[in-house]
């Protein structure tokens, strides 16, 4: 079973707003709504989840996030994947995003290997977008952020 840590980022902008980011690569290009997810990725072996979701934010966003991490809990995607969440307030400028890329053989069964970006785009969303557009699996994510806010 793979476990993934990533970060729920927010702004108040005067309204709450989130980042979601939209996967690169060829077979994300025709999705979008579900499709939106936060920054994520694989915990390496003795990491620490709050250290793998900085990383990740790094890796695919090109930030460097120094606020305090909130714990959101884990979820469980579709898949499988358990992910261990945290949410984090900063600002940033999506067009900015610098993220890493990956490898695969692209078209399928031609022998060509291409990179793509783990991250094609990433936009700032009110709640009630957000909700929309969310990889169903990740709406929990929403809900406990919402709740961490009202708390206080």
């Amino acid at each position: 079973m793979k476990h993934s840590a990533g970060v729920l980022i927010y702004r108040r902008s005067p309204a709450l707003e989130v980042l979601l980011v939209h996967p690169g690569g060829p077979y994300w290009t025709r999705r979008d709504r579900g499709a939106w997810q936060i920054p994520k990725g694989g915990i390496e072996p003795g990491e620490d989840p709050a250290t793998a979701a900085r990383r990740e934010a790094m890796e695919e966003l090109g930030v460097t996030l120094d606020g305090r991490l909130a714990p959101l809990g884990d979820i469980r995607q579709a898949g499988g994947k358990r992910v261990t969440a945290f949410a984090v307030e900063h600002d940033l400028d999506p067009a900015l995003i610098q993220s890493n890329s990956f490898e695969m053989e692209w078209p399928p069964k031609s022998g060509k290997i291409a990179s793509f970006p783990e991250i094609g785009k990433g936009r700032w969303m009110g709640p009630e977008e957000a909700r929309d557009m969310i990889l169903p699996s990740q709406l929990p994510l929403l809900d406990r952020l919402s709740e961490l806010l009202s708390a206080g």
